[in-house]
């Protein structure tokens, strides 16, 4: 937080994107690139933002110093869950939900240390084995200046590892490195691409929810009372924080009333003839940050036939949305990825995964910048110049900025 603006009496500048739909950088998207390609082996983060893992780090290449905000933790069998939304506390605090673990069920906590938390001692231990076994720490936007973490890339030292450090400003491990560039870590990232002769990958983006469809039967056994609801895939009281409002209709308009959606829980019920079959078209209006400002997907609805459960290769699915929205230049494709039954009350869930997000990262020596494309009629140019780090902010005004 920039205190001399404040003493001007100035306002603080506003995020040009919800804390939830920060995108990775130029910079973080070479450094997949990078990993893949073996040349980076391990990253440390101070930041909070969860755009490294995001972006396709791998997370056992990956420590994350001060926590991750979109992380939950199970403190009894080590399980992490990573959100689409913010976890609600920081200080490494209980949060509203439970492991998903049958045979555990424990309360999650968030990772955010908090002013008085000591550093957690498996990601240390992690970044200081790294460090060791270095032939070269990269610093890339951070100050140095915060212990224990600014003292990390000097274990490389002692291995005839060598420091490299990208900076605007001078910082206080310089005389110890290599090689100093006080300049913008975009573009000295995108210089040294250009060098290895390497591409850097477009940052696309997959969101999760769930469709539950319950249902019951009158008591006369003629008609069904159902509800539908569109929910996170992180619990049904979980936020669902990329969609706006769903609008529903039905491609029968005549027997079937078509329904705005416009707050959580994104719930209609409906009552209908059992041996009615109908077709539903939900149409999905996504909230600021995303890439395309709605998608439409079409629920044929046949109460007397029984449901398929099966469960895709969630993998495969992805990889294959990857590479049509890249094809295509565009979001909101979409796919199920797994489909399963309730006994009580009787439901069906159908889980989908919907691109919201391609960011594609022009190569050129003039500027650094970022294309967000969308579904066509929605194109964002992002300045992406010196964006190796997203602001947070965190509880006694505590500020922790820095990446090597």
């Amino acid at each position: 937080m920039d205190t001399s603006v404040q003493r001007e009496g100035k306002a603080l500048p506003e995020a040009s994107l919800p804390f939830h739909r920060a995108m990775p950088s130029l910079t973080h998207m070479a450094l997949v690139e990078l990993e893949r390609a073996g040349i980076l082996k391990f990253v440390i983060s101070q930041n909070v933002d969860g755009l490294h893992l995001r972006s396709g780090i791998p997370r056992e290449k990956l420590a994350e110093l001060h926590g991750n905000s979109f992380m939950e933790t199970c403190s009894s069998c080590g399980i992490e869950y990573l959100r689409d939304f913010e976890v609600e506390t920081i200080g490494l605090k209980e949060t509203s939900r439970r492991c998903s673990d049958n045979k555990c069920g424990a309360r999650l906590k968030d990772t955010v240390l908090d002013w008085e938390d000591a550093l957690p001692k498996k990601e240390m231990n992690l970044a200081e084995k790294h460090c060791r076994m270095a032939d070269v720490v990269l610093c890339l936007g951070t100050s140095l200046q915060i212990t224990p973490a600014c003292n990390l890339p000097l274990k490389s030292l002692r291995g005839g590892g060598k420091i490299v450090i990208v900076n605007l400003q001078k910082t206080p491990k310089d005389k110890k490195a290599s090689l100093v560039i006080h300049g913008l870590v975009d573009k000295v990232i995108l210089g040294a691409m250009d060098v290895l002769n390497m591409q850097i990958p477009p940052f696309v983006r997959i969101d999760l929810f769930q469709i539950i469809l319950t249902e019951a039967l009158s008591i006369d056994k003629k008609y069904v009372n159902w509800t539908l609801r569109v929910a996170s895939v992180h619990g049904q009281k979980a936020p669902l924080p990329f969609i706006k409002s769903v609008e529903v209709s039905f491609l029968d308009s005549q027997d079937y009333k078509a329904a705005i959606l416009d707050k959580e829980p994104f719930q209609l019920k409906r009552r209908t003839l059992q041996t009615k079959s109908f077709e539903m078209v939900l149409k999905f209006n996504f909230s600021d940050g995303c890439g395309c400002s709605s998608t439409e997907i079409n629920i044929p609805i046949d109460f007397q036939v029984p449901a398929d459960c099966f469960r895709l290769d969630r993998d495969a699915i992805f990889q294959k949305l990857r590479e049509t929205a890249i094809q295509d230049s565009c979001c909101g494709q979409n796919a199920v990825i797994e489909k399963k039954t309730i006994l009580s009350p009787n439901s069906e869930v159908t889980v989908y995964a919907i691109i919201t997000n391609i960011v594609r990262y022009n190569k050129t020596s003039k500027s650094t910048e970022a294309d967000s494309l969308s579904n066509g009629d929605v194109k964002r140019r992002i300045d992406r110049e010196n964006g190796t780090e997203t602001s947070r902010k965190r509880s006694k005004g505590r500020k922790r900025k820095s990446k090597f």
